[in-house]
């Protein structure tokens, strides 16, 4: 009977097998910790390469500032409420943005509430001439009209004229320039905003049809990280919905940035039957009546409530109008600030974690939707 040979000891190959074997060891047990253990919040927060903040702005007034923060790229979305915004959305911004550049810079359409913080006098900083713009993206069309040139420069003299000139100023000093409809003609809709997050501009037909509302004139975002979404959409109002669902193969989003600060007038059901939202954001100052003193018509309404409520309880609010005659606001939630890692989304606020149906402010304004009861 043969004899067996036997196999000579390597000690330099056993060295390299057990380095192996602990590399697969190590990597084994991280890929446990992310699939198999549920994160922590201090994880998720800490380890998030996407994070969306929606801002208060510092005054009685509803407007939309979004900052978001995808690995090293700063994107900004809007800049309402009015230009006395700027102080309180930049010193938010630079506890972020430590290069003081915003990589991609989104103004969904020409309303003050909006757009406030880039269009200021001359002699007044934007934050256009605060930090360098990358990449500015913006409305195709709108219903504004500069007025009288006064100052010969070429521009008039109000808000919508003063946003031009100083986006012009923001372009000569090497910032690039497409509206929503350019960028959707010439395919620039998709940017890289890190390894896994990706930034779309949607397609709807009022980037090259004129509308009634310049609401409806909104560019509209999408963020992709992993297998979640995360909706904006400006003041889109019900014509500018049906027009996005018919032209975009939308997913569920996880995170959907509440039309038009809650009005009636946005977040229909032929939207947000096929987006249905897990968790919604409203940028506004609740019970505010800046637009109308009709109660049931202040931000953020029945109407959108009752709508939103069949796909989700977990809405959020910036801001609580106390008394407007007397400039009396406070917070709600506060500055939302949206998570995600590890394929797990954290809600947090500055104020309070509350969710709107759980408010003083809603049990005594709003009635409780079936769906919530």
């Amino acid at each position: 009977m043969a004899r067996k040979k036997e196999k000579k000891f390597n000690a330099g190959i056993a060295v390299l097998l057990a380095v192996c074997c602990l590399a697969v060891g190590v990597a084994g047990g991280y890929y446990g910790i992310i699939t198999s253990s549920q994160p922590t919040e201090t994880e998720i927060y800490s380890a998030g390469s996407l994070k969306i903040h929606f801002l208060e702005l510092g005054n009685k007034y509803t407007g939309d500032c979004t900052y978001i923060k995808a690995g090293d790229t700063d994107i900004l979305i809007d800049a309402g409420s009015r230009t006395s915004s700027i102080p309180t959305i930049s010193a938010y911004l630079d506890r972020f943005v430590t290069d003081r550049k915003l990589e991609y810079v989104i103004v969904t359409h020409a309303h003050q509430d909006h757009y406030a913080g880039f269009a200021t006098n001359i002699g007044e900083d934007s934050l256009f001439d605060l930090y360098e713009c990358g990449t500015i993206i913006d409305f195709a069309m709108t219903n504004q009209e500069q007025n009288a040139d006064k100052d010969g420069d070429g521009f008039g003299e109000n808000m919508y004229s003063d946003y031009l000139r100083e986006r012009a100023d923001e372009v000569a000093k090497g910032a690039t320039h497409y509206t929503a409809a350019q960028c959707i003609q010439e395919s620039k809709n998709e940017f890289a905003l890190s390894d896994t997050a990706t930034l779309t501009i949607l397609d709807q037909k009022f980037y090259y049809e004129e509308a009634e509302t310049e609401n409806d004139y909104s560019v509209c975002a999408l963020i992709t990280e992993g297998a979640d979404s995360f909706l904006f959409t400006g003041d889109l109002e019900k014509d500018g919905e049906e027009s996005l669902v018919e032209r975009n193969s939308l997913p569920q989003v996880s995170v959907y940035k509440a039309g038009h600060h809650g009005s009636k007038t946005s977040s229909h059901d032929v939207l947000l039957d096929v987006i249905k939202p897990s968790i919604v954001c409203v940028c506004c100052c609740a019970g505010s009546s800046e637009y109308t003193d009709k109660q049931e018509n202040q931000f953020p309404t029945q109407d959108f409530i009752d709508r939103v409520s069949k796909h989700t309880d977990a809405v959020y609010v910036t801001t609580l109008c106390t008394d407007y005659d007397n400039d009396e606001y406070t917070s709600m939630n506060g500055n939302i600030v949206i998570s995600y890692a590890f394929g797990s989304i954290l809600v947090e606020c500055s104020a309070s974690d509350t969710k709107l149906k759980d408010t003083a402010w809603f049990k005594a304004n709003r009635t409780v939707p079936d769906s919530w009861k």
